[in-house]
């Protein structure tokens, strides 16, 4: 017997020459003696199973070839490739997009060739709907329905892409909307066999190539999107980088002319007042200068301008240096230092400045989360590595916020170190200096226990740009010195620990604001004939307390603590006439402590000034909605200052004053 399966046998049925397809057998029909007598022919038609696995084989691929396009030219383009290869089922098709101010239609890709003719028009209006000559594709775009061309053959002619003698008469044009869109954003012209009629099940399959060529050009869309906004925010990161660097090298001439002159006035100042204010002065502008240098130090890392200079380096004696620097501060905090920076076996190719960075950020952090216990560095040599390891006994770092500790910018939330203040860089800055040595920075940590850093460099140089070995530095210079992170970590101390001439002159000072208010008051007062009035001041900062204790001890009673929680507990025991409070304070900031305050009837009117260096009229708004009697932005002039804390006062005075007023009222209507 034969056999033959799905077998093309064309018929002349229902009025036209009909693409079927069939399963038939001939089998011989045996008589006597062996004799054939017959032929058994069974034929089964799998026309439409045929038809189904074409077309699900087409759609198949359409949505497979066509996901990777990130472009909506490359996805109309793959798609018209796809549908080339099924000229029988869709012998010639067009694919419109519609342009964004939807008023034309633009052809984007065609199965077929095509010149720009009636067929197949470049650009198609969409202002007129008539669509009896040409594609109804204006007509579709504004209803959002399929609309049947019946007359192909009247309209164009015998169209191309036919694998049949007979030219098609029949076509679809269709709609193209994303999922859950209204908007149309494309149309699809496309052709039906010749030898098939366009029925429910034809326009089906068509409305199925319509949904998935919406889908492919919708995901390349959000990609194209995607990619615009990540170029747009590469922009906008390239505009900051240079915004950084000019700025940072304008900060950086201001800063030298200050530097210089304040240098040389304490070098010529005899008068110890004088010499504190100078002091002052060169602590913070120290302290400035970091800040910029380190912003500048990530504008040229970012904009790939960082000079970076790798010399063969002791390394040991170089870390054990920077380290040592520190011991007298770490030992009146109370602490341990402990330093093992054994000699190495090799000498280390490293910037040295870099290194300096590194050294004195993990330090100086380690210091400032460490209350009691130890610090501990140690450098060693391990399996072709040198590791640099800093460990604390400090409050140590939550776990899920260890992913996120070398961000830029990122800060701890409840962390409660020495200071509040910071601008939650200088981990980001370790990191980014380890990777230029080709190296990497970890931390482990525990809550409550401590952390430990580890930063691992290769040994040697070859894994180094060799372009930037013992070369000569042609930027400017970022580097500080230890000077400014001492300087800094000494005014974390409390006042009872910083010892030395630093105590004595304040201790002097005080003496002399307690004199002075007590023995000769104040214009201020002697006009108000009443005693000078007791000021609280909370700030974390050292310097910032040291000014305004001896700006307002001129004519107030001025007492000074370091946080939120010293605050609460010196109100406690005696309540001020006025509370003026820095808003970013370690353990009890300012809207807490404020919250406190408010909460209790003992203290809800007791008059608050909030200071803050977070400007702008919604950072105003939220403090006094807070409960905040004034508001200061930092940084403020000395006479504003006392002109808000006066009219504070005065204010208390008149409530007092009219409170009394009203009490001897009633006692008089009661008598």
């Amino acid at each position: 017997g034969i056999f033959h399966s799905d077998a093309l046998l064309s018929m002349y049925r229902f009025g036209y020459t009909e693409e079927c397809f069939f399963d038939y057998t001939f089998n011989p029909i045996q008589g006597q003696a062996g004799v054939v007598d017959g032929i058994l022919n069974i034929v089964s038609e799998t026309t439409y199973r045929v038809l189904n696995d074409r077309r699900a084989r087409l759609l198949r691929e359409v949505a497979s070839k066509t996901g990777t396009a990130k472009t909506v030219t490359e996805a109309c383009a793959l798609t018209a490739e796809v549908l080339r290869s099924n000229s029988a089922d869709i012998p010639f098709a067009l694919l419109y997009l519609i342009a964004p101010d939807g008023k034309q239609a633009y052809l984007c890709e065609s199965s077929q060739f095509a010149p720009d003719s009636p067929i197949a028009p470049r650009c198609v209006s969409l202002d007129a709907a008539d669509g009896s000559t040409g594609w109804p594709i204006a007509q579709v775009a504004q209803t959002a329905q399929p609309q049947i061309v019946s007359d192909l053959v009247e309209r164009f002619g015998e169209l191309p892409g036919s694998p049949w003698p007979e030219p098609p008469e029949e076509a679809m044009v269709l709609p193209i909307a994303g999922a859950g869109q209204g908007k149309v954003s494309a149309v699809l012209v496309a052709v039906a066999s010749p030898r098939r009629r366009l029925d429910d099940t034809y326009c089906d399959f068509l409305e199925q190539i319509t949904r998935q060529i919406a889908t492919t050009i919708t995901n390349a869309r959000s990609y194209e999107e995607e990619r615009r906004r990540a170029e747009d925010l590469a922009e906008l990161d390239r505009a900051k980088t240079v915004f950084f660097s000019n700025v940072s090298h304008e900060f950086r001439t201001p800063l030298t002319l200050m530097l210089g002159p304040v240098e040389e006035a304490l070098q010529a100042t005899q008068d110890a007042e004088q010499r504190e204010r100078l002091e002052l002065v060169h602590r913070n502008t120290l302290r400035l200068q970091k800040l910029v240098n380190t912003l500048l130090d990530f504008s040229r890392i970012e904009a790939g301008r960082i000079e970076a200079v790798y010399e063969p380096t002791d390394l040991a004696l170089l870390t054990s240096e920077l380290v040592s620097v520190f011991r007298s501060a770490i030992e009146r905090a109370g602490l341990r230092l402990r330093v093992d920076c054994s000699p190495l076996p090799e000498p280390a190719y490293v910037d040295r400045e870099m290194w300096e960075k590194i050294v004195l950020n993990l330090v100086s952090n380690a210091f400032k989360f460490t209350l009691a216990g130890e610090i501990a560095v140690t450098l060693r040599s391990n399996d072709a590595q040198f590791e640099l390891e800093v460990q604390d006994s400090g409050i140590g770092i939550p776990a899920d916020e260890l992913p996120h500790i070398f961000e830029r910018f990122h800060r701890v939330k409840g962390a409660r170190g020495r200071s509040y203040e910071g601008s939650g860089i200088g981990l980001a800055l370790v990191h980014e200096l380890a990777r230029l040595h080709g190296g990497a920075v970890e931390v482990s940590s525990t809550v409550g226990k401590g952390t430990c850093f580890k930063v691992s460099i290769s040994q040697g140089y070859d894994h180094l740009p060799s372009d930037r070995i013992a070369t000569a530095r042609t930027l400017a210079s970022t580097a500080t010195g230890a000077a400014p992170y001492v300087e800094e970590v000494l005014r974390w101390l409390p006042e009872d620990e910083a010892g030395g001439v630093a105590r004595k002159q304040e201790e002097v000072r005080t003496v002399e604001a307690l004199e002075l208010t007590s023995t000769s008051a104040s214009p201020t007062t002697r006009r108000s004939g009443s005693p000078s009035a007791r000021i609280l001041l909370a700030d974390d900062n050292a310097d910032m307390r040291d000014y305004l204790k001896r700006l307002l001890g001129q004519q107030y009673a001025v007492t000074a603590v370091a946080d939120g929680e010293a605050a609460l507990a010196a109100i406690h025991q005696q309540v001020p006439d006025l509370l003026l409070t820095d808003v970013m304070m370690p353990g009890l900031d300012g809207f807490e402590l404020l919250k406190s305050l408010r909460g209790d009837p003992t203290t809800q009117d007791l008059p608050v000034i909030l200071l803050s260096a977070r400007a702008g009229e919604e950072a105003r708004i939220e403090g006094l909605a807070a409960g905040a009697d004034d508001y200061l932005t930092k940084p403020f002039s000395a006479r504003e200052l006392l002109a808000r804390v006066e009219a504070s006062l005065k204010l208390v005075r008149l409530r007092q004053e009219a409170n009394k007023a009203l009490q001897l009222s009633q006692e008089q209507s009661r008598l």
